[in-house]
């Protein structure tokens, strides 16, 4: 069975990566978009991976109010500072929502429509595995972005 602490190092693992791509960019690389049709910025990628942190954590597990655009996620600006700043604190209340997770409970709110009746709203563990899913797809699509932008503007 995953503990929390053993699923926490893979998420933060994600979230340092994150950190570390922004860093290397820094402020104007993390704030373009590739050249690219739809293609959305260092720092809109990993403001939208917090918004999903903050949500699913908050909301669907922690069963607290989290108010969310997701549209304006990846549309958001700023400093590399400040978002990893950002991305520091929401780490840190992410891992009090997983320790106080009971993973085979049901979600302490109901999951979006799109999710209710799939594995991923069931119960509060599968809402977690949708975290790190999350998370990790996004690191992905994080460094690829940062390649192309750094072969186009690098």
């Amino acid at each position: 069975m995953i503990t929390a602490e053993g699923y926490l190092h893979f998420v933060d693992r994600a979230l340092d990566g994150m950190a570390a791509v922004l860093t290397g960019l820094g402020d104007d690389l993390a704030n373009r978009r590739p050249d690219l049709p739809g293609a959305n910025s260092p720092y809109g990628i990993v403001n939208h991976c917090l918004g999903v942190v903050s949500f699913w954590g908050g909301q669907i597990v922690g069963g607290r109010d989290v108010p969310r655009d997701r549209a304006a996620e990846f549309t958001a600006t700023g400093t590399v500072s400040g978002l990893v700043e950002r991305l520091h604190a929401v780490r840190d209340r992410f891992a009090d929502d997983v320790r106080a997770a009971v993973p085979s409970d049901p979600c302490r709110r109901e999951a979006p429509p799109k999710y209710r009746d799939t594995p991923i709203g069931a119960n509060q563990g599968m809402a977690l595995l949708h975290v790190y899913e999350e998370l990790a797809q996004h690191r992905g699509h994080l460094e690829l972005t940062r390649d192309v932008l750094l072969a186009q503007h690098g």
